[in-house]
Order: C-alpha cells, then sequence, then structure tokens
C-alpha cells in the first residue's frame, strides 16, 4: 500500500471520530436535560442562600421534568463550592448558587484563590437583598447628615458592626468611611445574628445591616432606619430615603445571589438554562415567596447579569485594595 494511504486512513479515523463527538455533543445540547441537575450552595444549610435556592429547585425540576437538587458546600467564604463548579463537567448539570462573595468580593480579598472569574459564565440573578444604615433607637443621630457630621466631630468615636471581615455589613461601612471622609471602627461579628444585636443594644453605634435581619427590630422599635442602599426604595421601608437620594453617589450596592456554570459549558445549553431559571423565577409563587424573605426576586437577561457581577468585582475590588483588606 502507498505511504500516502497508510497515511490517509488515520487521518479519515480521526476525521470520523470528531464527526461522532461533533454530533454527540450537539445531541447531549439538544437533549438536556436528560438527568439530575445539582445546585451547588457555598453556604450552610437554612442559611440565606439555600432558603431561596431549595424553593426554586422545586419548580424549576417541575418545569425540565428532571430532579433538581441543592448541595450544601460551604467554607472559606463561598470559594470552597465556589471551586468545586469550576472544576466540574461543562455540560449544565452542575450549577453555582454564586453569591457577591464568592463571585465579587473573593477575587480581590483573598490572595490565594483556587477560580477566577474567566471561569465562570453568569446565567441570572436568584435574589438580592438590600442593606438598611441603622442606629439604635435610643441614639440621638436622627439622619445620615447627623451621623456623618457626628463621625467627624469625634474621630475614632463611633463603631459598626457586621456580620464577619469580608461580608457586605462590613464592606458598607468601609465604603461608608471612604466615601465620607470619616474615621469609624470595625467590630466584627461572628454571624449576622450577633452582629445585629449588637446594634440593637448599643454595643456599636450604627450598622449597614442585611435588610432581613434587621426589619424585624426596625418594626418592633429597636431600631432606627436611616437609608437603604441600592437603587430603589423598598417596599417594607417606603418612607426610608436610599443613600443616594441623601446625596452618596454611587452607593446603590445590594447583596445578591445567582446562577454560574462553568465557563465552557455549550452556549444554547447555557442559553436554555438561564429561560428557564428566569421563567420560574418571575414565577408568581416565588416572587411572593422571596419578598417575603426580604428579598428582591431576580430573573434579569444573563447579559446584565454578567455586568453586574463585573461592575461588582471592580467596585469592592477597588475598596479591598484602598483599605487594605485581605482575609488570607
Amino acid at each position: 500500500m502507498p505511504r500516502s494511504q497508510h497515511l490517509r486512513q488515520p487521518l479519515r479515523a480521526l476525521a470520523a471520530l470528531a464527526l461522532l463527538a461533533s454530533a454527540f455533543h450537539a445531541h447531549a445540547e439538544a437533549t438536556w436535560p436528560t438527568r439530575t441537575i445539582t445546585l451547588v450552595v457555598p453556604g450552610a444549610a437554612g442559611g440565606s442562600t439555600d432558603i431561596p435556592a431549595r424553593l426554586l429547585a422545586q419548580k424549576l425540576g417541575q418545569r425540565l421534568g428532571q430532579s433538581v437538587i441543592v448541595d450544601n458546600k460551604p467554607g472559606a467564604g463561598g470559594s470552597l463550592g465556589a471551586s468545586l463548579v469550576a472544576r466540574a463537567q461543562p455540560d449544565g448539570y452542575t450549577v453555582l448558587v454564586g453569591n457577591s462573595g464568592s463571585n465579587a468580593i473573593n477575587y480581590t480579598a483573598y490572595k490565594k484563590l483556587s477560580y477566577k472569574p474567566g471561569d465562570f459564565a453568569p446565567l441570572t440573578d436568584m435574589i438580592s437583598f438590600a442593606n438598611v444604615l441603622v442606629v439604635p433607637a435610643k441614639s440621638p443621630i436622627q439622619s445620615l447628615d447627623a451621623l456623618v457630621a457626628t463621625a467627624k466631630a469625634q474621630p475614632g468615636k463611633l463603631s459598626f458592626s457586621s456580620a464577619g471581615v469580608g461580608q457586605t455589613t462590613h464592606l458598607m461601612g468601609e465604603l461608608f468611611k471612604e466615601r465620607t471622609g470619616t474615621d469609624v471602627v470595625h467590630i466584627p461579628y461572628k454571624g449576622s445574628a450577633p452582629g445585629t444585636m449588637a446594634i440593637a443594644t448599643g454595643e456599636t453605634q450604627f450598622m449597614f445591616d442585611n435588610m432581613t435581619a434587621s426589619l424585624v427590630h426596625i418594626k418592633d422599635g429597636k431600631l432606627r432606619p436611616l437609608a437603604v442602599t441600592g437603587d430603589q426604595r423598598e417596599p417594607d421601608l417606603p418612607e426610608v430615603p436610599t443613600m443616594t437620594e441623601l446625596g452618596m453617589r454611587n452607593f446603590n450596592q445590594v447583596g445578591w445571589m445567582g446562577f454560574f456554570v462553568p465557563a465552557k459549558t455549550p452556549p444554547e445549553v447555557q442559553k436554555k438554562l438561564a429561560e428557564n431559571l428566569q421563567a420560574v423565577l418571575h414565577d408568581p409563587d416565588i416572587m411572593r415567596r422571596y419578598r417575603e424573605l426580604g428579598g428582591r426576586p431576580g430573573g434579569m437577561p444573563q447579559a446584565g447579569f454578567a455586568k453586574l457581577v463585573a461592575d461588582d468585582q471592580q467596585t469592592w475590588g477597588a475598596l479591598i485594595q484602598s483599605q487594605q483588606l485581605q482575609l488570607d
């Protein structure tokens, strides 16, 4: 047999294999999903990411005709679960329920991180929570202007509590400190509940608390709300202005949670998954349940969510660098 024929035979075999693989992937994309989908929650069961994810999983499973399960992988500020998904098969069956910590703050807050922004494709947001600037009900401070004036008049005297170093309740306080040029002291607590209790009992002077944690204390008359973050007023606190309304420019960050898949997931699978997630998130029952949790239901277009994630990576990254904050 001529040498050229010997060379052509392996080439034909490789071409046939390539065509077969291409046809297999095309079929897999067209028929997705055919088995169980796992939502990886990088937090503990019963937490602020877990509860809305489990509410959504049941509806998404019914819509897709496949089981959707939640797998909790807490640890290292959400980076444990995020790392697992970054290394998962990019086939649409492993989905990260990421958040502003795992997929925005961590990239700058941790020097050693086993994943990077390019490892993920953002799909859509699930739910977002505004932070509310609160002071103890007995505090003489009645407004944002009064808080800034008091902090300037008493440098190093006012303290703010948070749910822990690197949490949005901490970084909002650091953002306030930077934007107002004030000297205030951060007091981190081990979790949201003790951080909120510290401000309710007057151990600290102010806090950018999670709306869900502080709302009950506001309604009980233990906390006084001065402003909310985000670009619009909150339905539960319609009389409380936004930070932007009060003249604090570029102070509209909120804590969000959303869905990500490995970056190499086929575009058609990404599109199908994003569209089904958005449909479930616009379901009236899901929207009602999310509002009962004190959050705003998500479901924005894929491009819009990708922009939100990128903007927060930049905003929080610049703040963390300017304040020289590191979590490892």
